[in-house]
Parts: C-alpha cells; structure tokens; sequence
C-alpha cells in the first residue's frame, strides 16, 4: 500500500535494530534521494549510524545476491532495497524486475527477516523523482519503516512462540 507524505506512520523504535541497506546505484541522482529517505527515517526512529551496513551494486539483478547475503549475517535484523528501473522500449525491464522481486520474496520467507522495497519501477525518472521525497511521497522513508515495523512485529511473534512452548 502506497503511502502518501501526509500520512502517518506508527512509530516503531529503531534503537539496537541492524538494517542492511542493499542499493543498485544505475540512477544515481534517484538512488541518492532514496538512500537518503531511508536513513533519515532510521535516525527519525531512534537508530543509530553504527548499525546500518550497506552495500551498493550497479543495477536491480545484482541486488539478490547480496541482500542474501546481508541476510545470512547473524548482524542484520533486516534489509532495505533501494534502486530505480525505468521503462524502456522493450520489456527488458519487466523480466529484470520480476526475477528480483521474486528473489527478495523467498530471501525473506527463507530467512525470516524483513526485507523492504525501496525499488521504483516507473515510466520516467520525473515520475522516480516524484517518488523518492517529491510529491509523490519517499519511498526510502517508506521502505525504512516498513523494515522496522515488520522487524517489530516478527520480534513478538517470536515471544509469543517461545512463551507457548515453554507452557
């Protein structure tokens, strides 16, 4: 669900959680804006600088291998996916798309830990600007704490597990 600027976001403290930020820099005004977005919001929520790793890769199909690879990392709580593809002529774009976004999908079943998609896929780059803190919303800030609310919530079902199996 797309959120919009106005909107607001329950507060989810980011004190003590390690996000990894997994970044494809192709478009590098738009990844900036993103990367931005997304720390600005985890200091917003409390967390500090020491507990963010990143990583940066030139475009979306090398971002799977090293968001598994983040995930694999007994430091990391969660991943934020940051980049941009832009519609191009043929439907490259599409098949491009569709192989990464199946790779987070199963990164983060398989691991369960959340991982967060600050990837814009649109028409143009004014559209991506209008995304990534325009008037259109930041979807770095979004990604962010969807990362942090879903690390929340994973942690009390956690509990709640470990509480019944201890009854």
């Amino acid at each position: 669900m797309r959120r919009s600027k106005e909107e607001v976001i329950s507060p989810v403290s980011a004190l003590g959680v390690r996000i990894g930020i997994v970044a494809a820099d192709y478009h590098k005004e738009i990844y900036q804006r993103l990367l931005d977005g997304a720390e600005t919001a985890f200091h917003k929520a409390g967390g500090l600088d020491a507990d963010l790793r990143r990583a940066t890769v030139d475009g979306i199909f090398d971002l799977p291998s090293v968001v598994a690879q983040m995930l694999r990392r007994s430091d990391i709580d969660a991943v934020v996916v940051i980049g941009c593809v832009v519609r191009g002529e043929t439907r490259h774009d599409e098949f491009i798309v569709n192989a990464a976004f199946t790779q987070f999908t199963q990164l983060s079943v398989a691991h369960a830990k959340p991982v967060a998609l600050a990837v814009l896929t649109v028409e143009c780059l004014s559209q991506a600007k209008a995304r990534s803190g325009g008037i259109k919303g930041d979807a770095g800030a979004f990604a962010m704490n969807a990362a942090l609310r879903t690390h929340a919530q994973l942690g009390r079902l956690r509990q709640i597990s470990d509480v019944e199996k201890k009854s």
